[in-house]
């Protein structure tokens, strides 16, 4: 953060964007949320990145340059190197007979201003630009990673990358390549996969999969076995599933990644999950978590006691919801103790235990030992059997404030789910408080973002009629947005996901339902009568914000398009 947070609040009252209440609240939020006040700023749309970095510039007294709105000739790109322009964030944009003209995220950096000045002896003049933008650049002139690949596997022989000659090509240098790549494409998953003449490799996208490359088959068992190695798993074993972890040192951070490996017909196929805790610094707001939805998980959460579940499919963004709420109850005067299959993501100040079922440490098992270690918060990682469920359901009456994750299709459904697995009526309704139901949908993106207009009617084909009258009864033509497709973007239209969301709150009446044994269908009924969102309407709420498509909501939340 170049200014700092009280010249940054002087520069948003001179606007008069927010008063000094709003200020507070800010405050308040960027310290729960654990962020900067400037990426407060920026999530809570008090004002657009590019008119914060305008403010910014005119306060330093420094040009300020859009480089999304700017094409960079490739020469000039290449002057400042792409470790060192990462590293310092940092770009040389244009040059012309004043000089070389950089962009820097911060101008005060001398070190870097004097290197590149010595390096080209040229006259280097200054701009600013926002870190955000400098790092969309930086994602767009990239090398394409089929010719960084290429030329990789080149510089050891002479004549391509399908020649046998080319087999003893720098392995470590290319799983590098890879995880870099995939890291600032900010891809979740890397597939390596063997086919029957070469290897593919795919990266997990906003939860979609996407050919990135191919590679030759000669190379793939070098490549799985470096894996092996850095992994500690068995080089010798072909036949059997391995699971391993590794970690990278990348420019940003330390990168932790969970390996994968199983043998299939064409040889052994490799997933990498990448666990960045960059990627994971996420509030409830950033997740699209609506105001009145947060005020009632504020609510549950402010409680010593009690139960509070987030249910979905896997890939839902059910642990990162509970990693949000953590970071906002984690502090000293309080001991948090999780129990998680597996580890993921270090929080500081948390005691986090691994479940290890060949020394019996299962989630069961593990969550009596954790009530003997005297906690105020517990997260149990999944509720999956009749043991955790009824252990966990204790603890919340016995003074605990208990977080955790079920696999459920929507909020109502947990309810019945818990009872299943025999936790009596009567404890369910005491101790349950709020039970978050959530998908992930991919947002559009801003940077080729376009709106068009869409027929009530040919809404109403594709949604529910009482859904499309309670949003849309005044409308006959309604205006909704896509994306073009850009470089940024990779040309799908979209960047990042936002997430839908079903907030149920156990209120009086509720509880009355569920010591009466009643369906899902009937709880979920009167939720809806005390104002419970559905995913589906919140949906459509963030199609007309314009944060994300109808395609996208129909695509997670199972309705099929006609």
């Amino acid at each position: 953060m170049i200014l700092t947070e009280d010249q940054l609040k002087s520069l948003i009252l001179k606007t008069g964007i927010l008063d000094e209440r709003g200020l507070s609240e800010l405050s308040e939020f960027a310290k729960n949320s654990q962020a900067t006040f400037e990426d407060a700023i920026i999530e809570r749309d008090v004002i657009t990145d590019q008119n914060l970095g305008l403010l910014t510039a005119d306060y330093l007294k420094i040009p300020f340059v859009i480089l999304s709105n700017i094409s960079i000739p490739e020469d000039v790109f290449r002057i400042v190197p792409q470790k060192i322009a990462r590293k310092q964030k940092v770009i040389a944009f244009a040059r012309d007979e004043s000089g070389l003209k950089l962009a820097m995220a911060d101008p005060r950096n001398m070190e870097v201003r004097e290197l590149i000045a010595k390096k080209t002896n040229e006259r280097v003049i200054i701009h600013y630009a926002t870190q955000r933008d400098i790092e969309n650049a930086l994602r767009i002139y990239r090398k394409d990673l089929k010719k960084a690949f290429d030329e990789l596997v080149e510089a050891v022989g002479d004549g391509g990358i399908s020649q046998e000659a080319n087999v003893g090509a720098p392995v470590a240098k290319i799983v590098d390549l890879l995880i870099d790549y995939a890291y600032q494409d900010k891809s979740s998953d890397i597939h390596i996969e063997p086919k029957e003449s070469n290897s593919l490799v795919r990266f997990r996208i906003d939860g979609i999969l996407h050919d990135v490359l191919y590679f030759p088959k000669s190379l793939h068992e070098r490549i799985v076995t470096l894996i092996k190695v850095l992994s500690r798993l068995r080089t010798d074993e072909h036949l059997s599933a391995q699971d391993g972890k590794m970690r990278i040192q990348l420019e940003e951070e330390k990168l932790d990644i969970r390996v994968s490996i199983i043998p299939i017909v064409e040889g052994e196929k490799v997933v990498l999950r990448l666990l960045s805790s960059h990627f994971r610094q996420f509030s409830l707001i950033d997740l699209g978590m609506s105001e009145e939805d947060l005020k009632k998980v504020n609510r549950a959460f402010k409680k010593t006691y009690g139960m509070l579940l987030s249910t979905g499919p896997t890939g839902s963004g059910k642990t990162t919801t509970i990693y949000a709420i953590l970071k906002i109850l984690n502090t000293r005067e309080k001991n948090i103790t999780t129990i998680e299959d597996p580890v993921e993501y270090k929080i500081g100040g948390v005691n986090q235990v691994q479940v290890n079922p060949k020394t019996d440490l299962t989630f069961a098992h593990g969550l009596r030992s954790l009530l003997r270690q005297d906690p105020n918060i517990i997260f149990v990682g999944e509720i999956r059997d009749n043991e955790t469920a009824g252990i966990a359901v204790n603890a919340a009456l016995t003074g605990h404030l208990v977080l955790s994750t079920l696999h459920t299709n929507d909020a109502a459904s947990a309810i019945p789910r818990l009872m299943d697995m025999e936790v009596e009526p009567f404890l369910v309704a005491s101790t349950l408080t709020v039970v978050v139901a959530q998908r992930l949908v991919r947002k559009i993106c801003d940077m080729c973002k376009t709106s068009y207009t869409t027929k009530k009617e040919e809404l109403k084909r594709n949604l529910p009629l009482d859904m499309v009258e309670a949003h849309f009864a005044d409308k006959d033509e309604i205006l909704v947005y896509k994306g073009a497709g850009c470089k940024i973007c990779h040309f799908t239209g979209y960047m990042g996901r936002i997430g839908l969301f079903e907030v149920l709150e156990v209120s009086k009446t509720v509880r009355e339902l569920i010591s009466k044994k009643s369906d899902s269908e009937v709880i979920e009924k009167q939720a809806r009568l005390e104002g419970m969102t559905t995913m589906l309407s919140d949906g459509l709420k963030k199609i007309i914000k314009g944060q994300t498509t109808i395609e996208e909501v129909l695509r997670v939340t199972k309705i099929e398009l006609v």
